[in-house]
């Protein structure tokens, strides 16, 4: 067969300059003599003999003919590759066999395979894989070498002709193997990090529905690791975590997975696992874990666990939806004294609703004991002018962690739970300590229909303004249209009560109720305040652009001052101006900031 001109160069002319002589080959097995190359010979280079370079390190030329699949390699094979190069080595496939089972590449796959065409210069490839000693020497290490070359096409186009060199690369592939394990272990505790674990969840979903088999998805919490850490230190605890995963991993089949999930929680995935195996083996853990105490820095530590269990696929063909199904199995098995392995049903997300409604309440109580309950001040402007009228005052409660907890999750399970008049009553005292502070400014404050339903709030309130003289004028309560709604007579007790203090009330929500004309104007509010859910569309809607009119007119017959909310564009502004409107509130004039923007005018 022809070779290209390319390779017989190779063979005729030394790779540096320095000695005179060619680079001899060495060949395990006869080669048929290349035709001469047309083009004359170049004349020898001098320089280093790459003959005493190439062994010091650790590479080796070859060339291989792919039509008699005969390699031929440089003088310094079995100096570089050791016992790796025993045996049969002149052979295409006999070099394929001793390639490692642990590559993901070769070098026939990187020639034969190449979906690159040859335009006359050669294609070049580089691939990495191992390579082990024969079998007859038994099991040894396997050597990693990196082969980098050029394959050259016959007159058909497809690859006749390979030339390039190995070197080993152990060192470095050890290293890098290494450092692809870190990103997928949790570098403390040795198992799969999340990232790692979603994707074997994903496969272990797969792999369900091809074989029509359920698998288990596991929870594993160690249990007061708060109190762990304040007794004994977070090295301590640590040492717990470690050695629980320990534990788990020795306690699972080899076909199972375990990761580390967040923090003290630990996923197991188990392969070909129904109810009933699921419960059996989250008992074993439990009941194997709190056998022995873990060794720590602090000594022997006893600890135990809790679990939360899901079947998948059954109970969710998402990995996000299993392992929340799988939390919310371990939130009621962290409850109380109760069951220690709890597993995921449909009626237990009623339950888990519950519990996470408690837990609110809880961080309600920590807030206002902690003072995180805080403030943060929307801007009421002139509709005409732009200028700022005053500000409404919203909840807003800090978590430990620094973050601001949603309005809209703490509202309705502190009305629920009973606490909702604890945090008007702290939003009252946070206002009017901001109005003392800032003599220019008016601000607004809501009450929920708890609060206004309280006999005695009308007495809490003429004592806070009683000792903050000066601040009544430039208070605004406001009270929803559907606790006027629930009690009449109360809502206007309390409206009686304010005006004698010099104290403003608006209607929020207005349009949201079923108030009567002859309700809104006996109880003789001084502001009302159109629900924003009608605000935001009359630009595109008409009904919307009919009901809010209908709404202005009536207040405006009634002598009331209007505010519309939710206005998040010039067009809404626009519109409302036109229609006498003479407070906007929105997005549009700015949103809610611990402090106040500019000076409120009267």
């Amino acid at each position: 067969m022809q070779l290209r001109h390319i390779a017989n160069r190779a063979q005729e002319t030394p790779v540096a300059s320095g000695h005179s002589s060619p680079l001899p080959l060495t060949s395990l097995s006869s080669l048929p003599a290349a035709p001469p190359p047309a083009p004359a010979p170049i004349p020898p280079l001098s320089g280093p003999d790459p003959r005493l370079i190439l062994p010091s390190i650790g590479e080796v030329v070859y060339e291989w003919d792919i039509g008699t699949d005969r390699l031929t390699w440089g003088p310094n094979l079995f100096e570089t590759f050791g016992e790796v190069a025993q045996g049969e080595f002149g052979m295409g496939y006999a070099y394929g066999e001793r390639v490692s089972r642990e590559s993901v590449a070769t070098r026939y796959g990187a020639v034969m395979q190449s979906a690159e065409t040859d335009a006359g210069q050669g294609v070049p490839f580089q691939v990495v894989y191992g390579l082990t000693r024969p079998r007859e020497l038994g099991p040894g290490p396997v050597v990693w070498v990196e082969d980098t070359g050029r394959w050259f096409a016959g007159d058909d186009g497809r690859p006749a002709h390979a030339h390039g060199v190995v070197r080993i690369v152990t060192e470095r592939h050890e290293a890098e193997r290494k450092l692809a394990l870190g990103a997928q272990i949790d570098p403390l505790t040795g198992v799969l990090n999340r990232a790692q674990l979603a994707e074997q969840l994903a496969r272990f979903l797969a792999a369900s529905e091809r074989s029509r088999k359920p698998f288990a998805a596991l929870l594993v919490a160690v249990e007061n690791l708060f109190a762990l850490n304040r007794t004994y230190g977070y090295d301590a605890g640590d040492d717990v975590i470690a050695g629980l995963a320990r534990r788990l991993r020795e306690n699972i089949r080899a076909c199972d997975a375990i990761g580390r999930y967040a923090g003290n929680k630990f996923a197991i995935l188990l392969e070909n696992c129904g109810t009933e195996e699921m419960q059996a083996a989250s008992q074993r853990l439990i009941d194997t874990v709190g056998l022995t105490a873990f060794e720590t820095s602090a000594g022997p530590i006893p600890a135990m666990i809790r679990v939360g269990g899901v079947i998948g696929p059954r109970e969710g063909r998402d990995p996000q939806v299993l392992f929340q199904h799988a939390e919310e199995a371990l939130d009621v098995a962290r409850q109380g004294a109760g069951k220690r392995f709890v597993a995921y049903t449909a009626s237990l997300a009623r339950e888990d609703a519950r519990l996470r409604a408690l837990q609110v309440a809880d961080s309600i109580v920590s807030a206002l004991t902690e003072r995180r309950v805080e403030l943060a001040f929307q801007p009421i402007v002139h509709a005409r002018s732009g200028a700022i009228a005053f500000h409404e005052a919203l909840l807003r409660v800090r978590l430990p962690d620094g973050t601001a907890a949603s309005p809209g999750a703490l509202l309705p399970v502190a009305e629920k739970a009973g606490l909702v008049c604890l945090l008007d009553q702290r939003v009252m005292e946070l206002a009017l300590e901001r109005l003392v502070a800032e003599p220019e400014l008016r601000v607004s404050v809501n009450c929920a229909l708890h609060t206004v339903l309280d006999p005695e709030w009308p007495d809490r309130l003429a004592a806070a303004v009683a000792a903050n003289p000066g601040v009544a004028d430039r208070l605004i309560v406001e009270i929803t249209e559907t606790a006027m709604i629930e009690d009449f007579d109360t809502t206007r007790a309390l409206i009686a009560a304010c005006k004698r203090l010099g104290v403003k009330v608006a209607m929020d929500d207005f349009g949201a109720g079923h108030t009567s004309f002859r309700n809104l104007r006996d109880l003789a509010f001084d502001i009302v305040k159109i629900d924003g859910a009608f605000i935001r569309n009359i630009a595109t809607s008409e009904d919307d652009r009919f009901f809010v009119r209908t709404l202005i007119d009536l207040a405006s017959h009634l002598s009331l001052k209007v505010v519309a909310e939710w206005v998040e564009d010039e067009a809404t502004a626009r519109i409302l101006r036109e229609w006498g409107v003479e407070y906007l509130q929105g997005a549009h004039f700015g949103s809610a900031a611990a402090r106040p923007a500019g000076a409120a005018l009267r």
